[in-house]
């Protein structure tokens, strides 16, 4: 779930943060430029493993590592249920809420209650069918099926967005999202897999 990757850049040091130690004010510059950017979702710099130093200059090669979030396809995951709608599941790790579980990935049977906005899996016994409900805030096991990068770089103004009127405002995206699945046996609310 978490990567260690090994990254080279150069790094400016503001002249306000000479009297720092170089290390800690690299650290910062670092964070500042690449905390919660997406590669995947960096998180914080780990370590620095080189630096040289130049002339006096404030401008330094720097050789450092970083932990990054990106799980792997097929990994299981554990989150909790951030809400539901009729596009699916909404899953939060606490440090990362782009998780979307589709309807077609949910245990099936599955239907979505308008009324409750919860989806609700119709398990089926022999004593007939049960309504397990996915509430917001329970803990839910799933699978990584797919993930999706999206370039949010802003752009500059084209001629067809210059007709359209000031309150259509653009759909704001996710620059990192992940797909889960909970189709399988053993995945879903931990609640339901609990053995009394």
């Amino acid at each position: 779930m978490f990567v260690l990757v090994e990254m080279v850049d150069t790094v400016r040091i503001p002249p306000w943060q000479f009297e720092r130690k170089l290390n800690d004010s690299i650290a910062e510059e670092l964070n500042k430029k690449l905390a919660n950017k997406v590669l995947a979702l960096c998180l914080c710099p780990f370590g620095l493993i080189a630096t040289d130093v130049t002339d006096g200059l404030s401008s330094f090669p720097v050789h450092f590592r970083y932990v990054v979030f990106h799980p792997f396809l097929d990994e299981i995951l554990i989150g909790k249920i951030k809400g539901c709608s009729p596009e699916g599941v909404h899953v939060s790790l606490g440090f990362f809420d782009d998780i979307l579980i589709p309807p077609e990935s949910l245990q099936q049977p599955a239907k979505f209650d308008e009324m409750e906005q919860v989806w609700v899996w119709e398990y089926e016994t022999e004593e007939g069918a049960h309504d397990l409900y996915m509430d917001t805030g329970e803990e839910i096991r799933f699978r990584v099926v797919d993930e999706s990068f999206v370039d949010t770089s802003p752009t500059g103004p084209s001629s067809a967005d210059a007709t359209t009127s000031s309150e259509e405002l653009p759909k704001k995206e996710a620059p990192y999202t992940l797909v889960g699945s909970i189709s399988e046996p053993g995945l879903g609310l931990l609640s339901w897999w609990t053995s009394n």
